[in-house]
């Protein structure tokens, strides 16, 4: 076997997102042979192009079995099954496989003949995701988690349900965020002026993401009716993204007279949404399901804090009154309370989103690749 710096490591990613990249360009330091097979690219994020390998294997197809309006919904992922060529031509020692889906069952099929070592990575528990109301789909993903050599996930719930819904060994589940955003300043600077939008009353709370149900933005609407009711309208909700609800909610806005305190960017080029981090002084993810919630995160290394929903992976590194407040986003009064907090105390956003960046300190992509690279060197020397 080669010595572990220059193990070849293959990470199968069905969408190879931008909030991947500062981790792979950190394991590629440490393991130059690694490359990211994927079906889903994107192009290279900013600062970070050509900093790692990538292969694109054809195209993924995501069939809708059932469709949910506040969850994930019953999906079916067809991946290209060339994967498998690519993989004996690439002879990997290691494979990060992510979650449960085809290619995750072609590389354990595979593994005698290709004597490589397979590690799943889980990226967090939630209910659409895990499936355990389905006997057939919790029985294959323990015959998975049988067969791999290790399970990683960024969440301890995630460690908790691969230990005890998939009955993964102990001393084989790993859990610590990988998934996380780069330390670096917005790469394009933008004020006010820049946004074309009046001058913005403070406190600005950020919210980022697809305006569907899933979400959760219709209940940071109702939160902000609250907050009308009661007299206040001294801030200024920014939301910044797009999706088939935005018609609607738009019109809600509207209907209810929150237009002076609600303003609709719309949808930005992921270099420029740093930009608008920097820009506002809380952020807000009041999503129904998440995984993970990498937002969270990108705000949190910008020096935000966070008022988080429970049902996001993420919300396990938000410390109540520390670096931010956890909620239950269906209970939109206990979040006009919340919003209250910081308009009423001006200085309490910078005293917790300080506390924000000094947590993220120990989750960089350096900090993430140390972590796949202990994974890899304890799976590896087990051969």
């Amino acid at each position: 076997m080669s010595s572990l710096n220059t193990s070849r490591i293959a990470w199968l990613l069905t969408s190879a997102f931008y909030y991947w990249q500062p981790t792979m360009s950190s394991l590629t330091k440490l393991f130059p042979q690694t490359t990211v097979f994927t079906s889903c690219w994107f192009g290279f994020a900013s600062g970070l192009e050509n900093s790692f390998k990538v292969e694109v294997v054809g195209k993924r197809k995501v069939i809708a079995i059932t469709k949910a309006s506040t969850s994930y919904g019953n999906n079916f992922t067809y991946l290209p099954l060339n994967i498998v060529g690519r993989l004996l031509k690439f002879q990997p020692d290691i494979i990060f496989s992510n979650s449960f889906g085809i290619w995750t069952l072609l590389a354990l099929l595979f593994k005698p003949l290709g004597k490589w070592r397979v590690v799943i990575a889980y990226e967090g528990s939630s209910p659409g995701v895990d499936y355990r109301n389905s006997a057939l789909r919790i029985a294959l993903r323990q015959a998975m988690v049988r067969a791999s050599d290790a399970c990683i996930t960024n969440s301890q719930a995630g460690k908790a349900y691969l230990l005890e819904i998939l009955k993964a060994k102990p001393e084989r589940v790993f859990a610590h965020p990988y998934e996380v955003p780069a330390t670096n300043s917005p790469s394009k600077e933008i004020t006010e002026i820049k946004l074309d939008i009046p001058r913005l009353k403070r406190p600005i709370f950020l919210f980022v993401g697809g305006i569907i149900p899933r979400k959760g933005l219709h209940l940071l609407l109702q939160a902000c009716t609250f907050l009308k009711q009661q007299g206040y309208n001294n801030y200024t909700l920014l939301i910044v993204g797009d999706g088939l609800q935005q018609e609607e909610l738009q019109n809600y806005s509207q209907q209810n007279d929150l237009t002076d305190s609600v303003k609709w960017v719309g949808r930005v080029d992921y270099d420029s949404v740093g930009a608008y981090f920097a820009l506002a002084d809380v952020f807000v993810l009041p999503t129904l399901e998440d995984t993970w919630g990498m937002v969270v995160l990108e705000a949190m290394v910008m020096g935000k804090p966070i008022l988080c929903s429970k049902w996001a992976g993420a919300s396990e590194l938000v410390i109540d009154g520390d670096n931010g407040y956890c909620l239950d986003p269906y209970e939109t009064e206990r979040l006009a309370q919340l919003m209250r907090y910081f308009i009423d105390n001006p200085e309490l956003a910078a005293r917790l989103g300080e506390n924000s960046q000094k947590l993220m300190s120990q989750y960089t992509p350096e900090a993430a690749a140390q972590f796949l690279a202990k994974v890899t060197s304890l799976v590896l020397e087990d051969r």
